[in-house]
Formats: C-alpha cells, structure tokens, sequence
C-alpha cells in the first residue's frame, strides 16, 4: 500500500490548490484526481446529492488502488467526511474553512468567511464555528457565481471582480482583517483579491495545513512512500478538460491529464 497513490477529488479545478500543496509537500507520491467538473459546483446541491457525489468519487478512486481519499472539497467535506470515514477503511482527509487560526490572530476580533452555501448551511461548519470562534464575529459571505466562472478560467474578468466587490465590500466595511477562503477553488482568485482588500487584512486558505495533515496521517498508518522516486500525477476530468490543464500548467512536475466519462 505504501506504493499506491493518494486519491484526490473536488468538485472541478479547484483542488488543484490542495494537490500543488501535496505534491510539493511529498514529491515522491503519486496522486490520482478527479475533477467532477460536470456536477459543479457542489455548494448550490443538496446534502443527500452532495453525498452520493462524494460516494461515486470515493468508489472510483479506491477501484483505482488509492491508499487515501482526500476530500478537496469545503462542501464535500462538511457534508460527507463524517459518512465515508464511517463506511470505508482507507483514512479520509478532508477540508474546513481555516476558522480556527483567523479567530486566534484576529485583532479586530471580526474575520470575513467567503464560502459556498453549501459549506456556510453545513452543521459540520457551524460547529467548527462555535467551538473556534468564541468571542469572534464572522461575518459570513456566500460566493454565488465564482466557481462556474473559475472552472471557466475566468480568473480575472471583468465579471468576477464585480462578484468579487460585491462580497467583499459588506465585509470591510463590518471590520475585517482575516478572509477565510472555505472554496478549494477560491485561492485561484487571490491575486484579484488583493487588488480589492487593503493590506491589513490578511488572506488565508487551507492548503498548506491540509498537506501536513495528510503527511501526518500517512506516517501514522504506516503508508508513507519510501522508494525515493518522484510521483506519477493522473488527472481526470469529466468535462472541459482543457481548463484542468490550464491550471496544471505552472506545476514542476510531469502530470497526466484524460477524459473520463463518471
């Protein structure tokens, strides 16, 4: 099992934020990605939809071989980790909102979170909040619209900077000084916001802590990857596969990009 590689799926392009953060964290592991392009974006569908999503991705990943099942996905996430880790043996990772350490190092005591609806209905955020959050106010936003337009690769029109405006300027004016991205897709759209946040507010996402855990599991269950090789990366996508490449364009590393019908 050591030698199998870590599964990886999210509702589209978005994950590729979590998978840059893996592979650079553990070059020598290969990965399998879905990008389930053609069911985004997950946070505008029901729990039970979201969870028969998140099922068919975790079959197929582990009919792959995979040793784990990380889930790129906020919605995914807070609606169906708690369902796969019961009912499957392979360790799951999965993705929160980075609430916890904006409500530590907030300093207005007021941190913006730029979700999903799915992820900012979920019971599995709202305990997160409460049992991080004491003491701060979150001032949520939902991000309708901004995942079509990024799995368009629309990253910086026009278009998605007035949505992006819109979300944000409520939360600035309540006194922010931490965004939380709770979208995978949404650290693609950094660059643009920081053209509209002014420097005293901090971004932050989940990228970076969610590598080390999944290096941390690995190492607990006797799965890291110890042959010295570097990884072998598959992707694929289920619709405009074009767009998966154009976000797997700056990587370092050698990655395989197909069609597939699930």
């Amino acid at each position: 099992m050591n030698d199998s590689p870590i599964g990886i799926f999210d509702s589209g392009v978005g994950g590729t934020s979590i998978w840059k953060e893996i592979q650079g964290l553990m070059p020598f592991e290969d990965t399998i990605y879905l990008a389930d392009s053609k069911n985004a974006p997950y946070g505008e569908k029901s729990e039970g939809d979201i969870l028969t999503l998140s099922i068919k991705n975790t079959d197929l990943l582990l009919d792959m071989g995979c040793k784990m099942v990380v889930v790129a996905c906020n919605t995914a996430t807070t609606n169906a980790i708690d369902f796969l880790r019961h009912h499957y043996d392979v360790p799951f990772i999965g993705i929160e909102p980075a609430i916890k350490p904006a409500a530590l190092q907030s300093k207005s005591k007021t941190v913006g979170i730029l979700a999903t609806r799915g992820t900012l209905s979920s019971r599995l955020f709202h305990s997160t909040s409460e049992n991080h959050a004491s003491g701060i106010r979150i001032v949520e936003r939902e991000g309708s619209g901004l995942v079509p337009l990024i799995e368009k690769g629309e990253l910086a029109s026009d278009e998605i900077k007035a949505l992006l405006y819109t979300f944000l300027k409520p939360m600035l004016a309540e006194g922010i000084d931490y965004l939380v991205l709770g979208c995978t897709h949404y650290p693609y759209l950094i660059p643009v916001l920081k053209e509209i946040v002014p420097e005293t507010v901090q971004i932050i996402d989940s990228g970076e802590a969610v590598a080390r855990q999944t290096k941390a599991i690995l190492i607990k269950n006797g799965l890291l990857n110890g042959n010295g090789q570097k990884g072998k990366h598959v992707f694929y996508g289920n619709s405009n596969t074009k767009t998966l490449e154009k976000f797997l364009n700056d990587v370092p590393v050698d990655v395989r990009v197909s069609y597939l019908d699930f």
